[in-house]
């Protein structure tokens, strides 16, 4: 296990060292200067010695090797930069947004989860049925209808049956606990039902493939009970592959929320994400391409370990 661990380690920061390097040079071949972005958009006006001074604040009037070895030696040192357009710490902007997108990553995921797991049992349980053919289209529909625009629908549905909606201010827990719940909620379950969707139709199509294994047979010929079979031997053989799919896609769901938090007005990290490109603020996309990075590695990490403990097979190699 240390061997392995050891491993993945020097695969996690290879990783994250190649994806500093390339989003730094892929940047610098954009055109534009993002200071003279900053202080002339929008009519402004400055003079070309003002500009040079900002460009030395920022350090963009350094040769372009200082600039990426001083970009590489502060994340050695957890030290992002500082946003062009705020002017505060990229660390700074991003802390103060990633609460709000981590808890509605994770409320997703769990209403995914309650809605896939049952939902991919009932359809391999039930293959060939009226009941399998509900699920195949409950699921398909979910994988259809995008996001932002169930949002939408979930928005005009409290409007027109309740008279309210969400409040498009950021609210605290401790507060309003639940104004808080409603604002995260109905976002969450806007996304929540497209994961679970993708999830339920893999997790059928893995489990009906379990059971036709000759241990489940061998299994029921034994007598033990149906249920037991299904959930203590089959299922989590089945989970493999759907486990790396919610990896991997609860990853995506940090970055990927810019429509949902958009709709819904929520300050977080793909809102700040869309605003950095919008200002052409270089050294805050960095910083949140490598936060995006940084969750992708660790939540493959943590997925190999989800795996190792559902199949003895992957601890013994």
């Amino acid at each position: 296990m240390l061997k392995f661990l050891l491993r993945r380690f020097v695969q996690f920061v290879f990783t994250l060292f190649c994806v500093a390097t390339i989003i730094f040079f892929a940047l610098r071949v954009l055109p534009g200067d993002p200071v003279e972005f900053k202080y002339v958009n929008e009519g402004g006006v400055i003079s070309a010695e003002q500009l040079q001074a900002q460009r030395e604040r920022f350090g963009y009037d350094r040769p372009l090797a200082q600039q990426y070895v001083s970009w590489i030696g502060g994340l050695t040192q957890l030290d992002l930069g500082t946003s062009i357009w705020s002017e505060n710490p990229v660390s700074e902007e991003i802390g103060v947004r990633f609460g709000i997108t981590i808890q509605l990553a994770v409320l997703a995921l769990v209403i995914g989860l309650l809605f896939a797991i049952p939902l991919g049992v009932i359809g391999a349980l039930t293959r060939g049925t009226w009941i399998d053919q509900v699920v195949r289209v409950l699921t398909v529909t979910g994988q259809s209808v995008p996001s932002f625009w169930l949002a939408m629908l979930i928005l005009m549905a409290l409007l027109l049956t309740l008279g309210w909606i969400p409040s498009i201010e950021a609210v605290q827990f401790q507060q309003q606990p639940w104004e808080y719940i409603g604002q995260i909620f109905f976002p969450a379950l806007a996304v929540g039902w497209r994961l679970s969707s993708v999830n339920a139709r893999l997790l059928r199509s893995s489990l009906i493939e379990v059971l036709s294994q000759d241990y489940v047979r061998t299994a029921h010929a034994k007598g033990v009970a149906p249920s037991r079979v299904v959930w203590r031997h089959a299922l989590s053989n089945a989970l493999l592959p759907t486990v790396t799919v919610i990896g991997i896609e609860f990853a995506g769901l940090l970055g990927g929320l810019v429509v949902t938090e958009q709709v819904f007005n929520i300050n977080g990290i793909g809102r700040l994400l869309v605003q950095a490109i919008s200002f052409n603020d270089l050294t805050l996309i960095q910083g949140l391409v490598m936060l995006f990075a940084l969750i992708y590695v660790s939540v493959s990490f943590v997925v190999d370990l989800v795996q190792a403990l559902l199949d003895p097979r992957i601890r013994v190699q």
